[in-house]
């Protein structure tokens, strides 16, 4: 049997395949699982929801409950099976939410949740979900869109760091950091505003902001994670991410203290 929502939006059906029909048919026990807010008993009911009405503001909800500013709870590791199934909906909105989450959800994995060994207990959902989310980066053309399914593959093959600090520092052309030397806290800022290291609020200053412009590396000498992320950007015509993450895996200096830093080293370090 599969089971069937047509979405009010996009006209498409949503079909919901083995995994994803545990919630429905009631095998998982959701009042016995939390979620940010308490009972994971409401849930269900918001899964169906989504999947009849591909609307933000109920993927917000979901977001918030199983994946609330970062923490994750059993609940939303069960999740994960109807994740999974709509990560191959017809509707590339759903899917892509479903992949954000999903990846969201999966770099969360190291937090204490009481949902036991999940990469085990799941793996089938995220061999799903892996497959998935590269079909969809090959296709992306958004650049926000394309970071954020970059960052989810991370989370699925079980990246630590990066796949819960990619997407902010490329989406947001930033990263805060501190000095390894003084601690100051710095902007790494990427973008349209250029590639530097201040530690002065450089959104709100004038031309006397002090700065010291960031060192990228040069693709060859790009090693382990960024040189596969770089590598993977152009296959996907993403140039400009490919770019951007020269100066990522490149070098910094702080401008209070003239310290020099690898900047990749001092996002991962937090």
């Amino acid at each position: 049997m599969t089971i069937e929502c047509k979405g009010q939006e996009s006209g498409h059906l949503t079909t919901l395949g083995s995994h994803g029909r545990d919630w429905i048919r009631g095998m998982t026990n959701w009042p016995q699982l939390s979620h940010a807010y308490g009972s994971a008993e409401d849930i269900p009911a918001l899964l169906a929801r989504i999947a009849s009405e591909p609307e933000s503001g109920l993927w917000n909800d979901l977001w918030s409950a199983l994946c609330h500013q970062g923490s994750v709870y059993s609940a939303s590791f069960a999740a994960l099976p109807w994740l999974a199934d709509m990560a191959e909906n017809q509707d590339r909105g759903q899917a892509v939410n479903a992949l954000g989450l999903a990846g969201a959800i999966m770099a969360g994995t190291e937090q204490p949740h009481g949902a036991g060994d999940v990469r085990t207990e799941h793996s089938a959902e995220i061999a799903i979900l892996l497959a998935s989310v590269n079909r969809h980066l090959r296709t992306a053309t958004d650049r926000a869109e394309y970071v954020d399914l970059l960052e989810s593959m991370l989370g699925f093959e079980g990246v630590a760091g990066w796949s819960e600090d990619l997407a902010w520092g490329l989406g947001n052309e930033e990263y805060e950091v501190s000095c390894p030397g003084c601690e100051t806290n710095l902007f790494i800022v990427l973008g349209e505003r250029g590639f530097f290291c201040t530690s002065e609020d450089y959104a709100l200053s004038d031309d006397t902001l002090e700065t010291r412009p960031l060192r990228a590396t040069t693709p060859s000498n790009l090693e382990g994670i960024g040189s596969r992320l770089h590598n993977i950007a152009l296959t996907d015509g993403q140039h400009e991410v490919a770019h951007v993450l020269t100066y990522v895996f490149g070098d910094a200096t702080c401008p209070d203290c003239e310290t020099d830093f690898s900047v990749a080293d001092r996002v991962i370090a937090g």
